[in-house]
């Protein structure tokens, strides 16, 4: 068997996790590692790593002066100290022949310092502070989860030129779906807080002709209208939203990849997330006619109007939108960076 790669998955929503799942799943011989990787990663071997957040485990002093190419970088943390050694375990001990970062300033650098290439995951928003080009310059090359179009006006076209751009790595189940033209379905990802049911229940209210079901995390309004369902977590997400007349969520990559692989009409709520990388999405979507975005909350009487809209600019699908990717073509990629020689490390889909 050829030496591992290993693939750094971040805690915080659930694209991280499902990307490093897709993938690996296409490689012969990976290690996926992070925090609270114990709950699913699809039979792929992993390595748990302790926590690097703040909590009753671990002590910590955060809010010291740090180095600019470090986002993340409390002092006296036992957490990041297990964890640290333990990713440089693996290293010494496995000697692998790249480590893919989804995503970590910090862990990029330190598989750089410990003589590992490393393939930087790029997500989106203006990304351009010295800790992120740092981890940019640093890898042998980039990967961005979603189509060349989306990416942001500034990103420099040093580091475009090192990306391969990846839509479509986590596939859908769901095919064939019939869609329910009564149905408008919110998406409430992990990524965010718990949504306010009462705005919900404004809104259903103004919009009396459509369904409006809810999937995620929202608390139960007083007055509950007729057409308004809370169903929770689901472990069908993406089905639902093929099934969907009308998807509304916000510009995270979960909801953004579901709805482009099922072409449904969006209605996109970016939420704040640092580096602007919802609002970037959600304008890069907007720009080329995929999403009808609203950057505040809307009043509950223009709900109907929005969803008109979204289904009239759906009629007409955004060329640039229409090549996917999947997770084998990635795979290649990245088995393709492993050996001696490799002539280009990009490639636009």
């Amino acid at each position: 068997m050829s030496r591992p790669i290993g693939y750094y998955v971040h805690h915080h929503g659930d694209g991280h996790r499902q990307r490093a799942i897709a993938i690996g799943q296409s490689l012969d011989n990976v290690m996926l590692m992070g925090s609270g990787l114990a709950h699913g990663t699809g039979n792929l071997p992993f390595l748990d790593l302790p926590d690097d957040r703040f909590d009753d485990s671990f002590a910590g002093i955060d809010h010291v002066d740090r180095p600019s190419s470090l986002h993340y970088a409390p002092l006296d943390h036992e957490g990041l100290r297990q964890r640290s050694a333990q990713m440089t375990g693996w290293i010494a001990e496995a000697r692998p022949r790249l480590m893919v970062v989804d995503v970590s300033a910090e862990v990029a650098m330190l598989a750089r310092i410990a003589s590992v290439p490393t393939v930087y995951v790029r997500l989106s928003g203006s990304r351009l502070d010295v800790a992120h080009l740092d981890a940019f310059r640093g890898a042998i090359a980039l990967l961005a989860p979603f189509h060349d179009a989306l990416d942001d006006d500034e990103t420099p076209g040093w580091v475009r030129d090192k990306t391969f751009y990846a839509p479509g790595i986590v596939r859908s189940a769901s095919q064939n779906i019939s869609v329910n033209d009564e149905v408008v379905l919110v998406v409430l990802g992990r990524g965010g807080g718990i949504s306010n049911g009462e705005h919900w229940a404004a809104a259903a209210r103004a919009a009396p002709t459509w369904q409006w079901h809810i999937i995620g995390p929202c608390t139960v309004p007083a007055d509950m209208p007729a057409n308004l369902y809370l169903r929770g977590w689901v472990d069908d997400a993406d089905a639902q939203i093929a099934a969907a007349r009308v998807v509304i969520g916000a510009a995270g990559d979960g909801v953004v990849s579901a709805v482009l692989r099922a072409r449904r009409p969006f209605i996109c709520l970016p939420e704040p997330r640092p580096f602007d990388e919802q609002a970037s999405k959600a304008e890069r979507l907007a720009a080329v006619g995929a999403a009808i975005v609203r950057h505040d909350w809307p009043k509950p009487h223009e709900w109907p109007d929005l969803i008109g809209r979204a289904i009239e600019q759906n009629e007409q699908w955004p060329a640039c939108l229409e090549s996917e990717s999947g997770p084998e073509r990635v795979a290649r990629w990245l088995d393709d960076l492993c050996a001696p020689a490799v002539s280009n490390r990009s490639h636009i889909a």
